[in-house]
């Protein structure tokens, strides 16, 4: 029994020695696989550059895309809340229109109807006003009932209140209560502009008989234009209200225009981007709604680790620098990298390395790649 378990316990030492062994084995395989020497001849016409990386000032810049866009308060759908038929209108898509200019002539009967209706009710109003007066006086001498004087009351209340009610309806149509008299009753009425800016969009024609629900004309107010952006995510924490970007047309990018965020949405869309909201600082009224727009904004410089792109590889889409073990031996390390600027590429930290200490290969690293390629091949 002692026997067979001093068998058990010798095999089971030497499988863990086998299996330390491999595990041993594996690493120095895998430093192999990433571990590139050179003589001094390969040296000499590799032409590789050693040295640290640099701590240098680097700004970033984010590229965005977007179009122009209007804000609700900037775009105005124009209707008539009586309808009515077109008499005349000027306008055609593009034109521009000032704050008042009457842009459509309307007719029909029933703007006659209520005016008709409010004149009407004036002159009844002067009656009841009378015999309120007298109802009262006669009630408190007590030749009258007090529920007669009350009707008269009631019924001078509710006149005030359809003269009211008719006042305001004359106003929505654009017609002054104030200087309404029987000599000047129109059957059409002037629809004006409520905004200066352009037509983008002409719905009736001259005729045509219009619901209170139809759209006439649509209007813009160019001064209240805005570039909408898009960001993607890695990128929307950065951008802030207040920020300066610059953008340009698609089809004219020699031609910048100066934006300023005014508004960060707090939500990211299904393409993984989320829109920056900026306000043109100078109105250009040649830029309209729709509009394709490229930008960038650029953010502030900070201290960063930095390599020249010619010490960064890219091995199977990732990317690799040569770290050099002494003059004549190189390990290809994976990095993670960050902005880049004026030819220089930020390198992100990594565990247990210090990356001002480290000795990389600064130029010609493709070369080193190469021959580590060539090496796999054979073995």
């Amino acid at each position: 029994m002692k026997k067979y378990m001093l068998g058990i316990a010798m095999v089971a030492l030497l499988s863990c020695g086998t299996k330390e062994k491999t595990a041993t084995e594996t690493a120095k395989e895998e430093e192999q696989e990433t571990l590139v020497e050179l003589n001094a001849e390969q040296l000499k016409n590799a032409g590789i550059l050693i040295g640290n990386p640099a701590e240098i000032d680097m700004h970033s810049t984010i590229k965005v895309n977007g179009v122009v866009d209007v804000p609700p308060q900037g775009m105005v759908s124009i209707s008539f809340p009586l309808g009515g038929y077109l008499k005349s209108s000027h306008l055609l898509p593009g034109m521009g229109v000032k704050k008042g200019e009457v842009i459509a002539t309307l007719e029909d009967q029933s703007y006659v109807q209520l005016q008709q209706d409010y004149l009407m009710a004036k002159a009844k109003m002067e009656f009841l006003n009378a015999d309120l007066i007298r109802q009262k006086e006669l009630s408190e001498q007590d030749a009258a009932s007090k529920k007669t004087y009350q009707q008269a009351s009631s019924d001078y209340k509710t006149q005030q209140v359809l003269i009211r009610a008719l006042e305001e309806k004359l106003k929505i149509v654009g017609i002054d209560p104030d200087k309404l008299t029987v000599n000047n009753i129109t059957r059409t009425i002037s629809l004006r502009s409520p905004i200066n800016g352009y037509v983008t969009k002409v719905n009736v024609n001259i005729g045509k008989y219009v619901n209170p629900a139809d759209v006439l004309f649509e209007l813009v107010d160019p001064d209240d234009i805005h570039a909408a952006l898009t960001v993607f995510e890695k990128d929307i924490m950065q951008i802030r209200k207040g920020m300066r970007a610059s953008v340009s047309l698609a089809d004219k990018p020699g031609k910048k225009y100066e934006v300023d965020v005014i508004l960060v949405t707090r939500n990211v869309d299904e393409n993984r981007g989320g829109l920056v909201h900026c306000h043109f600082e100078n109105a250009n009224h040649e830029l309209l709604p729709g509009m394709f727009l490229n930008g960038s904004f650029e953010l502030n410089n900070k201290k960063t680790i930095a390599i020249p792109e010619s010490a960064l590889v890219r091995y199977q889409s990732k990317p690799y620098i040569f770290i050099a073990k002494d003059s004549s031996r190189f390990e290809m390390v994976e990095v993670q990298i960050g902005i880049s600027d004026q030819q220089m590429i930020e390198l992100k930290a990594k565990d247990n390395m210090d990356w001002k200490q480290q000795k990389i290969v600064l130029k010609n690293a493709y070369s080193l790649l190469g021959k580590l390629k060539n090496k796999m091949e054979d073995d």
